[in-house]
């Protein structure tokens, strides 16, 4: 048996093992552990800039932190990809591949993807573009307009490479969308946003006490606790924005913070239906301000308001 083993680790195949099988396994080894490596260094600057952002004040992620997040996920994508062709070529070199007879399969091969990856280096360039002009980063809200689709795609970002940006909707789904097809980037949270926020009111409504009513919630908004965090300024009223046959519209408009926009515009409609209420000045169709999604105003205001309406006397 000794004499078996040491014949067989002299024969071809025991050499092959020892002087090339090894370093192809070493070499193996060494690419895992290096991807391993530089995916647990990109989860690491990602974690610490999480940290840094739910130990801080601050609401919303500061622009050079999305880039950093984007930046970080693009090196890994890329360390990665260079380790995989730097272990074949080695691994080539080592196996002692022999190029003269692959060079027509070669080109023909070559010209076939040249055609076939057209779409992929498109890909490429678009997403270092993407990367270096900071059009959007990591946790930015965005309106990706895709080629040859009529619907935009709208989401939150949640990983940009240089080949994809994936995207979470609000109802939870998640869009790969291939960079080279995407035709129009609008950023919702680029620095700072605006809430704009429209008030129907009745043609017969007295618009100076309506106006009157809307500075005094401006000169206060910045006053409420959690309005006034997502607010930058005070909000402006703009005036009459439209004019139909029962309704004026009326515009009020807030600079918030990055992506806070439509949180203070219902936070600002809430407060917009009271106030009204309180001056006893009822909206079109009944106390309807734009769209309130999470704060209705209370039944007895309504109520009251209405009452002061249709018995302005017995109120006086």
């Amino acid at each position: 048996m000794t004499q078996r083993w040491h014949d067989f680790w002299r024969g071809d195949i025991g050499e092959w093992i020892i002087t090339r099988g090894l370093r192809v396994v070493m070499l193996l080894i060494a690419a895992v552990l290096a991807a391993r490596f530089v995916t647990w260094v990109a989860q690491q600057v990602t974690r610490q800039l999480d940290e840094g952002f739910a130990e801080s004040d601050a609401l919303v992620r500061s622009e050079a932190t999305k880039h950093r997040q984007a930046v970080a996920s693009v090196i890994q994508w890329v360390s990665i990809v260079v380790i995989a062709i730097w272990v074949i070529v080695q691994i080539g070199d080592v196996l002692q591949f022999s190029v003269g007879g692959l060079i027509a399969p070669a080109t023909v091969l070559g010209a076939a993807l040249g055609f076939g990856a057209q779409q992929l280096v498109k890909d490429l360039l678009s997403g270092f573009f993407i990367i270096v002009e900071k059009q959007y980063g990591f946790g930015d809200l965005v309106a990706l307009t895709i080629s040859g689709v009529e619907k935009d795609a709208r989401g939150t970002v949640e990983n940009v490479t240089l080949r994809v940006t994936r995207l979470r909707s609000t109802d939870g789904e998640v869009f790969t969308i291939p960079n080279g097809q995407i035709v129009k980037t609008v950023n919702l949270s680029k620095d700072w946003a605006r809430a704009v926020v429209d008030i129907p009111v009745s043609t017969s409504a007295d618009l100076n006490r309506v106006n009157e009513v809307l500075h005094q919630e401006c000169e206060r908004a910045r006053d409420n606790p959690q309005l006034g965090e997502l607010l930058l300024d005070a909000p402006t009223v703009m005036g009459v924005e439209s004019i139909e046959v029962d309704t004026v519209t009326l515009r009020m408009v807030a600079r918030t913070l990055p992506g806070k926009q439509f949180e203070a515009g219902r936070q600002l409609r809430a407060l917009v239906v009271r106030a009204l209420a309180r001056a006893g000045i009822v909206t079109a169709a009944d106390a309807r301000v734009g769209i309130v999604d999470d704060a209705a105003v209370p039944a007895a205001d309504v109520a009251e308001a209405r009452e002061k309406t249709e018995n302005p006397v017995h109120h006086r």
